[in-house]
């Protein structure tokens, strides 16, 4: 496969953009040209076309997998497991957000709950720390509620919400 300038630069850009995201480059680079690719590829395609060596890209697909923002999938003809990811930017955004809140948000809101148990059994000489620990466990919590809210929308109603977002705010009379 032969990257466009168009397509190189955003390839490129999302590899950069995912290491700001905490996630290896190669791996961005991976999911970008399987998002923009008008067909599955495989894995030897998108070591060719990436110049990475084949055992880093089943590395990346295995990761992307375990994110479920690849599938595998087959093609009539040819033995070999192409390689798809979603094409709706709203479905793969929900996907995206549900499996950071169960790597990073579950993880945090059992530490605060813990932490706040902790607290008050310590009593009054712990109250100071308590008190911060329960906002940030109450802020966290407040949190999930809209993202329960979120991930229920059909990407359809999510795109409709984010676009009408401030007018929203204005007809609930709440100011940004």
């Amino acid at each position: 496969m032969n990257l466009t300038p168009a397509m190189q630069k955003f390839v490129l850009h999302w590899g950069e953009m995912g290491t700001r995201w905490g996630i290896n480059r190669t791996v961005a680079q991976v999911h970008a040209l399987l998002y923009i690719s008008p067909r599955p590829l495989s894995a030897e395609e998108l070591a060719k076309t990436l110049s990475v060596a084949r055992s880093n890209i089943s590395t990346c697909l295995r990761e992307l997998q375990a994110w479920g923002l690849v599938k595998i999938t087959h093609v009539l003809g040819d033995r070999r497991d192409q390689f798809e990811t979603f094409r709706d930017v709203w479905a793969m955004f929900k996907l995206v957000l549900q499996e950071r809140k169960r790597r990073e948000i579950d993880p945090t809101l059992v530490v605060l709950r813990e932490a706040v148990a902790q607290a008050e059994k310590a009593g009054a000489g712990e109250e100071p720390v308590r008190e911060r620990l329960a906002e940030m466990l109450d802020f966290f919590e407040t949190a999930m509620d809209g993202y329960e809210e979120i991930v229920r929308m059909s990407p359809a109603a999510l795109k409709r919400v984010a676009k009408y977002g401030s007018k929203l705010q204005k007809l609930l009379g709440i100011g940004t």
